[in-house]
């Protein structure tokens, strides 16, 4: 799946687009809320999906070389994020809907 199809499935509001989205099939996703777990990920992560919204979030994606990182449940992202978005040129994405519902949809896109 494309990143454009799974914005609009998650009804993601787009704070920050990364230069080359668009173009990578989406096929390995990591979800977890404990940094030190995706750390231990030794496989490919094209987007990170996480409740906390911190720049820790972004910075662990940036290790795993994850394009992007979706924060769920409509959580409040701030301007340290987004400046950290832009830095490591990666797509911050906010959806309202909860972790269990954005990788029922995943799933499903997947089929």
């Amino acid at each position: 799946m494309k990143i454009d199809q799974l914005i609009k499935e998650l009804g993601c509001e787009v704070l920050h687009r990364r230069k080359e989205t668009g173009v990578k099939d989406l096929k390995h996703f990591v979800v977890s809320d404990l940094m030190s777990d995706v750390l231990l990920i030794d496989e490919e992560v094209d987007l990170l999906i996480t409740s906390l919204s911190t720049t820790q979030a972004m910075r662990t994606a940036d290790i795993v070389s994850a394009m992007g990182v979706i924060i769920v449940n409509g959580k409040a992202v701030t301007a340290d994020m987004k400046a950290a978005a832009k830095e490591f040129d990666m797509t911050l994405l906010k959806t309202k809907l909860s972790t269990f519902e954005v990788c029922g949809v995943i799933h499903r896109l997947k089929g």
